[in-house]
C-alpha cells in the first residue's frame, strides 16, 4: 500500500504539529508519521508543559519559606503525589486531543516508525509513503552514557512519574534537567532532602554566564543542593535499596535515586538518513537558515535539528520551514530564514535564571567592546518584601547602547528577560527602553528594570 502527499511530517510534537497545521492551512495535503503510542511530543507529555505543574508548587513552597518570619507563620507543605496526579490529568488528555485535532483538520496520522527508502519516500507500518516535502520533527532522547550500571538511572520522564521523592538524590550532568529537578526535589521532597549534581566539566550550565551561574549555585546550596564539577563517573552500583556512584579518583556518592540529567540527543538513529541524502552530526540533522537539509526536499525542525533545543525555537523553526514549503509549492521564491540572535532561555529553578544574547565571557573572547550594569544580592523593596536574598542581574550593551546580552536571577526572570528580548529584536537602545519603562506598573519586578538600565545611560 502506498500513499502520496504534498508534505509528510515525521513526529507529532510541538514542532511537527506546528508545521503540519500551517501546511494544512495553506491547502497542502499532509500526512504525519508517529511511532509513539502516545502522540503529542515530549514538551506536552513530559517536558516543558508537564514540569510546570511541579514548578508552581516549588514557587509556592519556596516563597512561603522565604517569607517565614516576615509575614508567613507557617511555610507551605507540598504533596508530590498530588502534583503528579494533577499533572497527569493534563497529560492524559494530550494523546487523544492530538489525534482528534489532526483528524478534524484532515491531516492523516500514520502509526509506525518512519524510515527513508529514497529521497522522497518513507516506509512506516508496512506502508510506502511519498511526498514532495518531508519534515523531520522527531525530537530528542536522553543521551546515552557509557557508564557501567547506566541502567540504574531514571530518565527525566520517569522522574516526573515517581510516587514519592526519596531523601538522597544524585543528578548526573549539570544542565537544565539537573538544576530544575534538583530545585523541585529540594522544595517538594522530604524537608531533609539532599540533592547532589555531578558535572564532568569544569562548570555546570555551560551556555550560561559563569558569574551568574556561580550566584545560582550559591542560592542552590542554601536549599540543600550541592554542585560538584570535574567529576569523572565510572560506574553506578546498586547496593540493596540504594545506589553508589563511583568516580575515577576513587570517591563514592551514596543515593536513593540516580537521575539522568546529562542532556538529550537527536532521535534520528532509525531514520536511515543516508538513503535520503540527509547529513547529520552528533548535534542533529544538518540544516541551513531555512531549515532545509542536504536534501533540498527534506526539512528538519526542533530538537532533532542541529540547532537550539527549546520548544518555542522548535515552533519558530517549524513556521519558517512551513513558509518555505508553501512558497515553493506556489512557485514563489520568498523564503525567510531563522534568526537566532535573540533567543531567550529560562531555567525554572527558584530563583529562575533567564538569559538572552551573549555572555560576558563570549564578548570578551570575541573582543567586543561593551558596557555592563551588574547587581547581586539585590535589596530592592520588590525582593525584600518576599524574602529573596539571591536576586541578581547583568546587562551588557554595545557602544551605541544596544543590548548584547541580558541575565536575570529573580522570581520573575521570565517577564524581565522577555522585555530584554523584545528590545534586542527591535534594536531599542537602552536609553529609549529606560524612558519607555518609567511608567511600568509600580512597584513590580518589571518596574525594577529602570534600576538595571540607569547605570548604562550617559
Amino acid at each position: 500500500m502506498s500513499k502520496q502527499y504534498d508534505a509528510l511530517v515525521v513526529g507529532s510534537g510541538t514542532a511537527g504539529q506546528t508545521a503540519a497545521y500551517e501546511l494544512n492551512r495553506h491547502g497542502l495535503t499532509v500526512g504525519m508519521v508517529e511511532h509513539s503510542p502516545r502522540p503529542g511530543g515530549t514538551c506536552a507529555l513530559s517536558g516543558c508543559q508537564a514540569k510546570k505543574w511541579f514548578y508552581e508548587g516549588v514557587e509556592t513552597v519556596a516563597r512561603s519559606r522565604h517569607l517565614s518570619g516576615i509575614g508567613v507563620a507557617s511555610a507551605a507543605v507540598a504533596s508530590w503525589l498530588e502534583l503528579r496526579d494533577a499533572k497527569n490529568q493534563f497529560t492524559s488528555r494530550v494523546p487523544d486531543n492530538t489525534v482528534n485535532g489532526l483528524k478534524q483538520a484532515g491531516i492523516d496520522l500514520i502509526r509506525g516508525r518512519a524510515r527513508f527508502t529514497g529521497r522522497h519516500t518513507v516506509s512506516a507500518n508496512h506502508q510506502q509513503l511519498s511526498a514532495r516535502f518531508i519534515v523531520l520533527a522527531t525530537g530528542a532522547v536522553p543521551m546515552p552514557l557509557p557508564l557501567d550500571g547506566a541502567q540504574h538511572m531514571v530518565t527525566s520522564s520517569e522522574f516526573l512519574e515517581l510516587d514519592r521523592l526519596p531523601r538522597r538524590i544524585i543528578f548526573i550532568g549539570g544542565g537544565f534537567i539537573s538544576f530544575e529537578f534538583a530545585h523541585f526535589a529540594a522544595r517538594l521532597g522530604p524537608r531533609d532532602t539532599r540533592c547532589t549534581i555531578l558535572e564532568a566539566g569544569p562548570r555546570p550550565l555551560g551556555p550560561f554566564d559563569g558569574e551568574m551561574v556561580d550566584l545560582l549555585t550559591e542560592a542552590s546550596a542554601m536549599e540543600g543542593i550541592d554542585i560538584l564539577c570535574d567529576v569523572n563517573i565510572t560506574a553506578i552500583e546498586k547496593t540493596g535499596d540504594a545506589f553508589r556512584v563511583a568516580t575515577k579518583n576513587g570517591r563514592r556518592f551514596e543515593a536513593d535515586l540516580v537521575v539522568h540529567g546529562a542532556g538529550r540527543t537527536a532521535d534520528i538513529e532509525d531514520l536511515n538518513l543516508k538513503a535520503a541524502g540527509v547529513e547529520s552530526t552528533k548535534r542533529g540533522v544538518t540544516v541551513n537558515e531555512k531549515m532545509v537539509t542536504t536534501n533540498a526536499h527534506v526539512y528538519a525542525v526542533g530538537d532533532c535539528a542541529d540547532s537550539i533545543q527549546l520548544a518555542r525555537v522548535a515552533d519558530a523553526e517549524a513556521q519558517v520551514a512551513a513558509a518555505g514549503m508553501v512558497s515553493r509549492h506556489k512557485g514563489d521564491t520568498n523564503e525567510a530564514g531563522m534568526d537566532y540572535t535573540a533567543v531567550p532561555s529560562v531555567l525554572f529553578t527558584y530563583p529562575q535564571y533567564g538569559m538572552v544574547g551573549s555572555t560576558e565571557a563570549a564578548l570578551e573572547e570575541a573582543g567586543v567592546v561593551y558596557k555592563k550594569s551588574f547587581g547581586k544580592n539585590l535589596t530592592w523593596p520588590t525582593y525584600r518584601r518576599v524574602g529573596m536574598t539571591s536576586a541578581a542581574y547583568k546587562l551588557l550593551v554595545d557602544e551605541k547602547g544596544h543590548l548584547l546580552g541580558a541575565h536575570v536571577l529573580s522570581d520573575n526572570a521570565t517577564g524581565l528577560i522577555n522585555t530584554c528580548t523584545l528590545a534586542m529584536r527591535n534594536r531599542i537602545p537602552v536609553e529609549t527602553l529606560y524612558r519607555q519603562s518609567v511608567m511600568t506598573p509600580y512597584p513590580s519586578r518589571e518596574s525594577d528594570i529602570i534600576y538595571m538600565l540607569k547605570p548604562l545611560i550617559a
